[in-house]
Formats: C-alpha cells, structure tokens, sequence
C-alpha cells in the first residue's frame, strides 16, 4: 500500500481553525483517474485540507476536512450531488462519498497519519518533519511542516513546478542559469526550498497570507535556509530586486493578473514556471503571456493540471 497527501488550499488564504471547533471528515472512494478533478471539486468547495491513500494501482480513499457546524447536512448532499454531475459527465464511475464528525482535537492531526516521504525528479526527497527521513542517496533532502499552508509536494501543480525546477536548474554543468529567483505566492516554501537547495544563490518568497508567510519561515530554518531565503508578506511589489527566474504556483485567474508585471521583476532573458492552472485554461494563460513579450517553451502536463515555462522573446 502506497500512500500520498495533498492539501490544496487554492483558491484563498486559509486561516488557522477554531481550535474549539468540531469538523466534518468526508471520506470518498474513487479511482485513481478520478483523484484530480475531486481534489478540484473539494477545494473548489472549500475543503481546508486533503489527504489520498492509495490501494493497489487503481483505488484512492479520499479525504476531506470541513467546518461544523457552518457546514450543514444540505451542504453536503449537495456536494455529493455535485461529485456525482462531474463523474457522469467525465464518464467516469460515481465515487462513494461518507462522512462522519471529527472532534476538534483530532482534525489538525489526522492527515498528517497519511503523509509519508516522497521522491519527486531525480534529486529530491520531501519528507515530513516529523519522520524519520528513509535512506536518500543522490537526492537533496527538504524537510516540511506546512502548517496550514499549501505545499506538501504531493499535489500535481506542486509536482510539475519542482519537475520543473529540477530540470531549469540541474542540467547547466554544476553551473544553475539562475542565481536569483522569486517564488510568488509561497505557501509552504517548497518551491523556494527546493530552488535553494538545487542551486539558485538567493530566492525571495512572497505570499499575501501570513499563515503562509510563517510556514515559509519555518520551513527555511528547519532546513538551514535562512541565509539563502528572504521571506515577506506581500506580492510582486515586495520582491527587493529584479531576478532571474520566478516560480508562482496559485490560480489561473491570479496568474492572469500578474503576467503584465512580470517583466518588472524579472532581467531580461529571465524564465517562469506557472502552475495551478487546469488544462483548460492554458490556453488563455499561454496567450496573454504571448500578448506581453513572453514565449511559451514547454507545457507540462499531469492529470488535469498543467505547468506552463517561459521565456522572454
């Protein structure tokens, strides 16, 4: 039995929970093709945390955490109504959702059970902090607590963006084409993390979120960052000087937003890797970048997410 963890905060900062407060656990059994688009429906729906554990090669029980009592019993038929609509209109079978009350003292926790060390590339090893990390010769090591924060490395977009740094940053002869990098929206810092310990000299992590600011924070110290890491709460605004290359992992519609201010951060012949964008919005982000002088080099793809790189014309 394999198991991995994702905690898709996406769509909007998430706030520390009432530590008095009870939670429902929804509990959905599914197939490995369906995983994507309900991580989609429950973030969509305002989960504050997911995990998956994997059976076999096929089978996926699904996890989701949502408050009580704000969220009702309607709320939730409705939601199974909608997991339901997406199935039948993927053509795919209709997952089985349960769900139970989860007392306030075991919610925080209980995901964390289910998050194991992941290798992800060819050179990195996330592992929670509080395991033991597993034997990991040839890979750099990045120890995470995220807190409440986006960023366990085991969701797609996550995934694409550290494929992707892996192979900006490894494949120039020992030599990273960045010594400076932004990472917008930061979350956890994983991606800023993983930059730093792949090469890139001084990497500014920005997130609007203070829960994410301080996870960010933590995570640097833990894994003797510091030095290599400037964190602040903010936005491209807050990023001190022009970099090389700049990692933003959020939302389709955020990106969108931001692609016109991007050159002013980032040296000429600088590169981007975007993520949190669904399939079918690449084409509307591919565009705009082309509308502000930015050249498309590679889409990559998992699921039904995808990570757009990008280069200056």
């Amino acid at each position: 039995m394999s198991t991995t963890v994702a905690n898709p905060t996406l769509t909007a900062p998430v706030h520390s929970p009432d530590p008095n407060a009870a939670w429902w656990d929804l509990n959905l059994i599914a197939t490995a093709p369906q995983e994507d688009l309900i991580f989609w429906r429950l973030e969509s729906f305002g989960c504050q945390g997911m995990t998956s554990q994997s059976y076999g090669e096929e089978q996926r029980s699904i996890h989701a955490y949502l408050p009580w009592p704000q969220t009702t019993l309607l709320d939730l038929a409705a939601l199974s109504l909608r997991l339901q609509q997406d199935a039948l209109i993927a053509g795919q079978a209709i997952p089985q959702l349960h769900w139970e009350r989860l007392e306030p003292e075991d919610w925080s926790s209980t995901w964390k059970r289910h998050w194991q060390p992941q290798a992800i590339g060819d050179k990195l090893l996330i592992c929670p902090a509080w395991l033991e990390p597993p034997p990991h010769p040839g890979r750099h090591l990045l120890r995470m607590d995220p807190g409440m924060a986006f960023g366990t490395g085991i969701h797609p977009t996550t995934q694409l963006c550290l494929e992707s740094l892996e192979m900006r940053l490894e494949t120039w002869g020992g030599e990273p084409p960045a010594t400076t990098l932004a990472d917008v929206g930061c979350g956890s810092g994983i991606l800023s993390l993983a930059a730093a310990v792949l090469g890139v000299k001084q990497v500014f992590a920005v997130d609007t979120d203070p829960v994410a600011v301080q996870a960010t924070l933590l995570n640097r110290d833990m894994n003797g960052l510091t030095d290599r890491i400037t964190v602040a709460q903010g936005s491209l605004e807050h990023i001190p000087q022009m970099v090389d290359g700049l990692v933003c992992n959020i939302l389709a519609d955020v990106i969108l937003d931001m692609i016109p201010e991007f050159r002013l951060v980032v040296n000429e012949g600088g590169w981007l890797i975007l993520s949190g964008i669904l399939i079918d919005q690449a084409k509307f982000v591919a565009e705009m970048l082309e509308a502000n002088e930015w050249l498309v080099a590679a889409l990559w793809r998992r699921g039904e997410w995808c990570c757009l790189n990008a280069r200056m014309t």
